[in-house]
């Protein structure tokens, strides 16, 4: 029986800034390879990305036997580009949440998404997370994880990207 490398998620620091743009690039390779041509082009996401991600608090790496193998930002609302949502609306818009963005990992490592939800819903009980129409690798994990498609927000830049949210809900005493 194969044992399962133990991860951790961690905050993100300057020094890992090479190797999660390493992972950053394995990531858009992924993309491409499924057909997703448009989304990150080139140059995004940025250094400087990243490391407004970290300044925020919200850059966290997921590390494999001191390695690491993923990134992720994970930062608390509001999100500017969520305040519009067409063709739909959130599930609740008067919660305060937290939003997924930038998922990357290599492409040998499963299991990313499952780690990264486990430790975002042990922080926050409601989560929004978009991705572009062409990522169907993402649209299968949000998917599967139980969130429910919502609308169609825009990005900053006037991009399209399918919106998702999640609220778990704690059974009350009684």
């Amino acid at each position: 029986m194969g044992e399962t490398p133990k991860r951790i998620i961690r905050a993100a620091q300057a020094t890992d800034l090479a190797a999660i743009m390493k992972v950053m690039e394995a990531a858009k390779g992924i993309m491409r390879q499924s057909g997703n041509t448009h989304q990150w082009g080139e140059g995004y996401p940025s250094e400087d990305v990243i490391t407004t991600d970290m300044a925020r608090g919200g850059g966290f790496v997921i590390e494999e036997e001191g390695q690491v193998v993923g990134y992720f930002a994970f930062l608390p609302s509001p999100e500017p580009t969520y305040d519009a949502i067409y063709d739909g609306a959130w599930l609740d818009d008067s919660l305060s949440y937290h939003v997924i963005h930038r998922i990357a990992s290599y492409p040998d490592v499963h299991g990313i998404f499952s780690d990264i939800m486990a430790f975002c819903f042990s922080h926050d009980p409601n989560i929004r997370i978009d991705t572009h129409r062409d990522n169907r690798i993402m649209q299968h994990q949000i998917a599967k994880h139980g969130f429910t498609y919502c609308g169609i927000i825009y990005l900053a830049s006037g991009d399209e990207r399918l919106a998702y949210q999640k609220i778990l809900t704690q059974k009350l005493d009684t």
